[in-house]
């Protein structure tokens, strides 16, 4: 379930839930998923989305109810560039409150306390903080704080920004993994993946250091990223291509407190609907 911050239910379609429960509980879907991670797949469906073949599948998009406000384009010659559209600027407005945490993009966001060795779910598949940065000591850092997971969909706007000013100290990409736990009792097969990732390790003005991490999702080979060394709050920091994506941010100890709508929402497995720039967490 999807609440926005009044407490009203946000419908979703259900075709992409429908088609994920298909890949991941029965042999065939199993299958199906070994094809479709495939590179050379992956590389193929970038290059159809990219190309003017893709056009008949804008109309069907912007009918489903994608995003358009304050878009600089209304003519697209391939999904992809219906896909990473841009805003106008000045469309993000974010707090100048040395204090708010924001939204670094438009998403279902949830919250979760890091504690030592417990995972958190990020598109189905569990990490701790260590598993999502690829690294025990960084990943120690930040133990006792938050991990701030925002879930974009294929209908959302899917450029992201900065939530703080400050400067890049390290940066990393990450490959995906397959993992399964019984691969004998096939009938039974709990499967899990871990996607490729973009990881950025920043020193931030007002919340101190911080990861950044992109998490590209099936079927998406491509995180495009800018790559400023420093930056500033509401600044774009890069966007996804073709499909439904997720950035997570991990805050270290006593940093930010998560605003109480969404800790509650959490607590309940309930994803909250945010826009880039709303405020999600405070000092």
């Amino acid at each position: 379930m999807v609440l926005d911050r009044s407490g009203k239910e946000v419908q979703e379609s259900a075709g992409q839930a429908k088609f994920l429960g298909f890949l991941y509980r029965g042999i065939p879907g199993r299958i199906l998923l070994h094809l479709i991670r495939a590179r050379w797949v992956t590389k193929l469906m970038g290059a159809y989305m990219d190309s003017p073949l893709s056009r008949g599948r804008v109309k069907k998009a912007l009918q489903s109810g994608m995003d358009m406000e304050g878009v600089e384009e209304t003519v697209f010659g391939s999904y992809n560039a219906l896909f990473t559209r841009k805003r106008k600027d000045g469309t993000f407005p974010f707090s100048e409150k040395a204090e708010d945490f924001c939204s670094p993009a438009d998403s279902r966001m949830t919250v979760y306390p890091l504690k030592d060795g417990t995972a958190f779910p990020v598109k189905l598949a569990p990490y701790t903080a260590s598993d999502l940065l690829g690294s025990e000591e960084e990943g120690a850092y930040f133990r006792e704080g938050y991990a701030f997971v925002f879930r974009l969909c294929p209908e959302d706007y899917h450029r992201y920004a900065f939530f703080d000013g400050g400067k890049l100290l390290s940066t990393r990409y990450i490959k995906g993994e397959f993992h399964t736990v019984n691969p004998i009792a096939l009938a039974k097969l709990p499967v899990f993946h871990r996607n490729c990732r973009n990881v950025s390790i920043l020193e931030t003005e007002n919340f101190g250091r911080c990861a950044y991490v992109e998490v590209g999702a099936m079927m998406v080979g491509r995180i495009i990223n800018h790559g400023q060394e420093t930056f500033s709050r509401g600044e774009e920091k890069g966007y996804f291509a073709f499909g439904g994506s997720t950035v997570v941010v991990l805050v270290g100890k006593d940093v930010l407190t998560p605003c109480e709508d969404i800790l509650r929402n959490s607590s309940q497995g309930i994803e909250t609907y945010v826009r880039a720039g709303d405020r999600v967490a405070g000092r």
